[in-house]
């Protein structure tokens, strides 16, 4: 590869950029690779870097008196590929998930791979507005910006999350909001999406233009986001093994009876399910009837026989085992901000190394170093991974795991320059917003399962798994999984392609 060649893949596609919905002068359109690096030119005053976030539009400048002139931008393939690879993950983890155990969520301590999706998102968010933020000429339309943004994320995790999460089989009960959910993914992102842009904001003019000589010279220049990250953690951890947790009851809404289950606690510290501080704050903050009704921790050995979601708990499981517990709740959040304090920082080296060595060089060992602390703290029993907590040894491993994988990304696609068997993942990654609606809250299936012949097992969505994989296979882990792959996935992949096409895309 040559070094034009290098460096027209070094940020990804150029293309001038706006909302693209039914406006023909507001559709994105392909440019030709330009020769020169996107850092070369942040004299241009006329350029945007757009990101997108989970489906957020993220402006690096904010908007010029000149709206009548289209900016223009460039996409980052790297950031747009790890993005679709997390949707991707999504889908499989909670759609394969039931038919392969091993992959879904850990019942209490440990981390699996659906465990890491969550993590990969805040990671993104954070590389994201470091560089969204790169620039803030305006500070008061920036804050708007980002809490109007907040909002939208907030509305559209109620909507979903509060009582349309399983939408193929919960729609026909319609949604009760006396015990709506007020937590959930995107919830979570918005929290974690606004404390870390207004930390970005506010900080904007007093970053150097340029890093001094030391290693640790670019954690020096963005002291006040390592300082922000620093402040969730003693947060996070002396609310967690300091506070008192009391006797606590519920009813188990899972059952006709209703009956009343009481949890004997009394401790500070506790790290197991029933009694610890994170479900404490939860059931005080929101109230217990608000709480996820079905938590992972079902599928632990003292409650169930079996490692199946859907199975019944044991007749001697213990009271703890019915109860609800929120895995996006508020004191989990706030830890949750460590993990976009980490992204952000793999952001800022995106802008400031230039060569793909000196950021490999940085990403790689941090990235390592976090998976170190965390397996230490994890096998001595100090502070276990726990997805369900967020624990910090969770937060490190997930963190330097999304580094490890968004460089070898870098290395693939900007390096090495093989895009093409990355583009389905860049094309998900840009329209994240509508697969994570359509696709993984499954409300395009619901949408079909609406459709029916005398029985409403006999839709479409449901034949095409039985006759066309599940039969054909005679199993149906395989078949489900193949499904999922080729049914979900792939079609995900075709429908964001041809609408990446088009130029539409859905942002909020």
């Amino acid at each position: 590869m040559d070094e034009g060649e290098a460096k027209r893949l070094e940020e990804g596609h150029s293309y001038r950029y706006a909302t693209a919905w039914n406006d023909d002068d507001h559709k994105e359109e392909r440019e030709k690779p330009n020769d020169m690096d996107l850092e070369a030119k942040e004299h241009v005053r006329d350029k945007e870097i757009t990101v997108n976030t989970a489906g957020i539009e993220l402006n690096a400048e904010e908007e010029e008196e000149k709206p009548q002139v289209k900016q223009k931008s460039k996409r980052v393939a790297t950031l747009d590929a790890f993005r679709g690879l997390t949707i991707v993950l999504m889908i499989l983890v909670d759609d394969a998930g039931g038919a392969y155990p091993r992959i879904d969520h850990s019942p209490w301590n440990g981390c699996t791979l659906a465990d890491v999706v969550m993590p990969f998102f805040l990671f993104i968010v954070g590389v994201a507005i470091a560089l969204a933020f790169k620039r803030v000429p305006k500070i008061k339309d920036a804050v708007k910006r980002i809490f109007v943004r907040t909002l939208k994320l907030i509305f559209w995790g109620i909507l979903l999350q509060g009582g349309y999460s399983h939408a193929p089989d919960d729609l026909s009960d319609g949604v009760n909001m006396k015990i709506i959910r007020w937590c959930g993914i995107l919830q979570r992102i918005a929290l974690v999406y606004c404390v870390v842009a207004l930390i970005e904001a506010f900080t904007a003019k007093q970053r150097p233009a340029s890093l001094s000589p030391g290693l640790l010279s670019i954690f020096r220049a963005y002291k006040w986001q390592w300082f922000g990250g620093f402040v969730a953690f003693l947060i996070y951890m002396i609310t967690a093994y300091t506070v008192y947790v009391p006797d606590w009851s519920f009813v188990d809404r899972n059952e006709n009876e209703h009956k009343r289950y009481t949890v004997i606690c009394g401790v500070r510290g506790d790290v197991e399910p029933a009694c610890n501080a994170v479900g404490y704050v939860d059931r005080q903050v929101w109230g217990i009837n608000d709480l996820y009704a079905y938590p992972v921790w079902r599928r632990l050995k003292v409650c169930s026989f079996s490692s199946r979601a859907e199975d019944p708990l044991r007749d001697d499981a213990p009271a703890w085992c019915r109860a609800p517990f929120e895995p996006e709740g508020l004191l989990s959040s706030i830890s949750a901000i460590m993990s976009g304090t980490i992204g952000i920082h793999y952001g800022h080296v995106l802008i400031h190394f230039k060569d793909h060595s000196q950021r490999l060089k940085q990403w790689v060992s941090m990235g390592f170093a976090l998976l170190i602390v965390a397996i230490i703290l994890h096998f001595t029993d100090a502070i276990p991974l726990n997805k369900q907590l967020y624990s910090f040894s969770y937060v490190c491993f997930t963190a330097g795991a999304a580094g490890i994988v968004f460089s070898g990304l870098y290395v693939l696609i900007n390096v090495w320059g093989f895009r093409t068997p990355f583009l389905f993942l860049e094309w998900i990654g840009m329209n994240a917003m509508l697969v994570y609606v359509l696709g993984a809250q499954g409300i395009f299936a619901a949408f079909v399962n609406g459709w029916y012949y005398e029985d409403p097992k006999n839709s479409l969505v449901h034949w095409i798994h039985t006759h066309v994989f599940v039969d054909v296979w005679h199993s149906e882990r395989v078949g489900t999984l193949l499904y999922v792959i080729f049914a979900e996935i792939t079609f995900w992949a075709v429908v964001s392609g041809i609408l990446h096409k088009l130029g539409i895309y859905w942002k909020l």
